[in-house]
């Protein structure tokens, strides 16, 4: 098996030990979180103390773009933005042990972000407004990509190309369609935005909420358009995408201001993420733990559904852009 998809060495003893390496002794189990494209555990030591200890997958990111994540993320909390930050050990995030790149993490808990609560809402765009606030006082990231084309759409395509995920029933209405999708994608792309750092995969699940939310998982952190960070936080139809999107940049213009052109970079934004979900599967089909995850993934009707996605992300593509109301 290629070692891009291997972990088959992480055993509990390797990882008992890597974390031994570092001065923290594991007395639990190890507890499997809900992660597939790094390995996440949550244990606890001899003082009782919890903790999530994350292994780096091999050949995904190198040591310097894993570490300007971490300097970023520790940035945020010097400003008190409430984020999951890595345990500085010995003046250093990332350790290494037997190949593995590690990072240790205290454990935090809290609710489900609800999506559908204005007041959450509003409080998640004030704080999106304060990440974005610190991100333009700072360079883009040096050794992390920046969102474009290339990655989310061209290299998805001639990865899914030469896949064998496809029915040969639908592959030439799927290529079609997809092509006609990149096309659209193509025409109301913008890169006429100045790329800041992102959180980057800033979804529902990667919030959780106590007194206020709390930002977790910063593994896909790079330069893009702020609204990146925004869109997918919108859901329903397009009046309550509009209402929620008002809520939003209600709470993050108290921060940090906010260029509307870039509402025209949502659909765009929605149509990459589509195809690059797909694509990142199939890549990843290799890593026992996907097939076990997403047995839909090789089944025909995903495909055919799939299908229909790209022709519906279509049509909302050749609908007007989202814009805020007449009071901003």
């Amino acid at each position: 098996m290629n070692s891009l998809f291997n972990f088959d060495s992480l055993t509990p003893d390797l990882m008992w030990y890597a974390l031994e390496s570092i001065g923290i002794r594991a007395e639990s189990g190890f507890l499997a979180l809900n992660s597939y494209e790094n390995r996440v555990y949550q244990f606890i030591d001899e003082e009782k103390k919890r903790y999530v200890v994350k292994f780096y997958r091999p050949q995904r990111w190198n040591e310097l773009q894993i570490q300007e994540e971490h300097d970023f993320t520790l940035s945020l909390l010097d400003h008190e933005i409430p984020i999951a930050p890595p345990v500085v050990i010995n003046g250093k995030t990332l350790h290494q042990h037997k190949g593995y790149l590690f990072t240790l993490f205290e454990s935090v808990g809290g609710r489900q972000f609800e999506v559908d609560n204005y007041n959450q809402l509003e409080m998640v765009g004030r704080f999106l407004g304060r990440i974005h606030k610190v991100s333009q006082g700072q360079p883009a990231f040096q050794h992390r990509p920046t969102m474009g084309l290339d990655e989310y759409l061209y290299q998805s395509r001639d990865l899914l190309q030469k896949s064998e995920f496809i029915p040969a029933h639908i592959e030439k209405a799927f290529f079609h369609d997809m092509q006609a999708l990149i096309t659209a994608i193509e025409q109301q792309w913008q890169a006429d935005y100045t790329p800041i750092r992102l959180h980057g995969d800033c979804h529902p699940g990667n919030i959780l909420w106590r007194d206020g939310p709390m930002f977790v998982d910063l593994d896909d952190a790079r330069n893009g358009p702020a609204v990146q960070d925004l869109w997918m936080l919108l859901s329903g139809d397009r009046q309550e995408k509009l209402l929620q999107l008002d809520i939003v940049l209600e709470g993050y213009q108290e921060f940090c201001d906010f260029d509307s052109n870039q509402l025209k970079l949502i659909e765009p934004l929605r149509g990459l993420r589509l195809i690059h979900y797909m694509s990142w599967l199939a890549k990843r089909w290799q890593d026992p733990a996907f097939p076990v995850a997403f047995p839909w993934f090789n089944d025909a009707k995903y495909w055919e559904g799939q299908v229909l996605a790209i022709k519906e992300q279509l049509s909302a593509l050749q609908e007007p852009a989202l814009s805020l109301t007449p009071n901003w």
